[in-house]
């Protein structure tokens, strides 16, 4: 009897739109979005260049495919769990910015991708936003209000991804600079006090100083637009 198998087509696909955002995924963590191309996609699932281009047209949809699975990267699981009473709204919104952020400071490059695309090409993000439409909801947000509020959020958390990108010291002012900042510098120098040092160094982003302004912000965020819950505490600063 003979157990080979015939040729003809494998049992399993070699090349599906998830295998694709997979193996870009592992070139993005290796090398960075500016060696992502097609062709080192092929060679990373060893089909040849043409295999992909059955399932992605060109660049920006493959970035539209990867945007797609770095949001399922996002946890969103307190939303969930607020949805059922078992946590605040603010807190579940919290650690839902906070994951975002992380998430998207290390994908930065996709921030206008995201911007400039209609959020129908990515399911997963649609699915995100219609959770976020319904916790917002829960929590007594009027309805026109909510689209208005994710998109404020979001533009935060985008501004927050790019600022743990930034240089340290990009606030740094040479004392023989051709403008005299005295606010400024005051300003700077009052904000580094506070600062302990111990707590820089524990920052994991390349720009240690940008937690305290992501938890300011979005504490002043979530405290203006959520309705006014009694007995609830504010995110934690």
């Amino acid at each position: 009897m003979n157990f080979l198998r015939a040729k003809g087509r494998p049992s399993k696909a070699l090349v599906t739109r998830e295998k694709i955002a997979e193996a870009a995924l592992k070139i993005i963590d290796k090398q960075g979005y500016e060696k992502l191309t097609m062709a080192r996609i092929a060679r990373e699932m060893g089909v040849g260049p043409s295999a992909l281009y059955n399932h992605v047209e060109n660049k920006h949809e493959l970035l539209i495919l990867v945007e797609d699975a770095v949001m399922a990267q996002v946890d969103a699981s307190l939303l969930d769990a607020a949805l059922a009473g078992e946590v605040s709204v603010r807190y579940a919104l919290e650690v839902w910015a906070r994951s975002y952020r992380d998430v998207f400071a290390r994908h930065y490059p996709l921030v206008e991708v995201i911007a400039s695309t209609p959020v129908s090409g990515a399911p997963r993000a649609v699915k995100m936003y219609e959770k976020l439409a319904e916790v917002l909801a829960f929590a007594g947000v009027e309805s026109a209000q909510i689209l208005p509020r994710i998109i404020m959020l979001e533009s935060f958390i985008y501004g927050s991804a790019f600022d743990a990108n930034a240089p340290q010291e990009i606030f740094e002012i040479p004392e023989d600079g051709d403008v005299e900042v005295p606010y400024l510098r005051s300003a700077r120098a009052a904000w580094l006090e506070k600062l302990s040092a111990a707590a820089i160094k524990e920052q994991k982003a390349a720009n240690p100083f940008a937690e305290d302004p992501f938890q300011t912000g979005l504490a002043a965020l979530l405290a203006d637009f959520l309705p006014a819950v009694p007995g609830e505490q504010p995110p934690s600063k």
